[in-house]
């Protein structure tokens, strides 16, 4: 079994979570820009991260036979702060990088004014860039946040059938799939969704342009979630084809629509005695 978790924030996890997802059948990852877990007082601390996920991850995964891939954004958690949204000015020069499929994850968290801005902007360099979306939906008014999504969508210069949705649930599965955007579930051990409704969703709508995710992060969550899901589709009945359409088709289809996505993983090797950590020269 082959499966690509297309939302994970393997930053938040260790390398014994890389060593199971392996085990578990996961050969590629997207890990989407995020917060911290706290404010970011500077645009500076951003810059950072972005650099990690495009040279530390990749390096980490690789270690552990992944094919590692990001996407770049000010996330909706952030866009409210005056303090980060020179982010803004600076995306470009991340999103031209071969290892950026996506920009994301932007979208809605309060739905604030500033919030619209900084959706706007981002669609507009995502179709600047010719690179798909990835569209983070609010985890309250989810509903009301959907739609409002897809009005600015609409508005934007970025095609919906470029546009994955994420975080969906049985209140927004329906009207994201008549928008024609792609849609994606995130599946965790007490919040959005859990293998059974997953499975149920599956069977009212079908697998096609559905992704499956983990999202794992610093909270109490599952990088193995996809495999489970995988598990849970072969016990309900489902084929190994209909899985390996939701757990690697789908996201290869979606993320390649950047032109970016490599799955071949070249091997590294300890560095100092060892160790699997990168040293430095001194």
């Amino acid at each position: 079994m082959r499966i690509f978790d297309p939302h994970i924030h393997m930053t938040s996890r260790t390398t014994d979570d890389y060593q199971a997802m392996y085990v578990a059948g996961v050969r590629a990852v997207v890990e989407p820009a995020f917060w911290l877990g706290q404010p970011r007082t500077s645009p500076a601390s951003f810059f950072d991260y972005f650099d990690s996920l495009l040279g530390w991850e990749p390096f980490r995964a690789a270690q552990y036979g992944i094919a590692h891939h990001c996407t770049i954004a000010l996330n909706p958690k952030e866009a409210n702060d005056p303090r980060c949204t020179p982010v803004l000015d600076e995306l470009p020069r991340y999103l031209v990088k071969d290892n950026v499929v996506a920009v994301g994850e932007i979208g809605y968290d309060s739905m604030m004014p500033a919030e619209d801005t900084a959706l706007s902007a981002q669609l507009q360099l995502a179709a600047d860039h010719e690179l798909p979306a990835l569209v983070h939906t609010p985890h309250r008014d989810k509903l009301a946040g959907l739609r409002r999504t897809i009005d600015v969508i609409r508005e934007s210069a970025l095609p919906l059938d470029r546009v994955l949705i994420d975080h969906l649930n049985e209140t927004t599965v329906k009207e994201a799939k008549d928008s024609g955007c792609w849609l994606g579930f995130s599946v965790y051990p007490d919040t959005k969704m859990d293998e059974g409704r997953m499975v149920e969703i599956l069977r009212e709508f079908g697998p096609e342009r559905v992704l499956v995710n983990s999202a794992a992060d610093w909270g109490k969550s599952d990088p193995l979630k996809t495999r489970k899901v995988a598990d849970a589709m072969l016990a309900a009945g489902y084929g190994e084809d209909d899985v390996d359409l939701v757990l690697w088709r789908n996201p290869v289809a979606f993320y390649g629509l950047s032109g970016r996505l490599a799955l071949d993983v070249t091997g590294t090797d300890a560095t100092h005695e060892g160790n699997s950590i990168l040293r430095g020269g001194a």
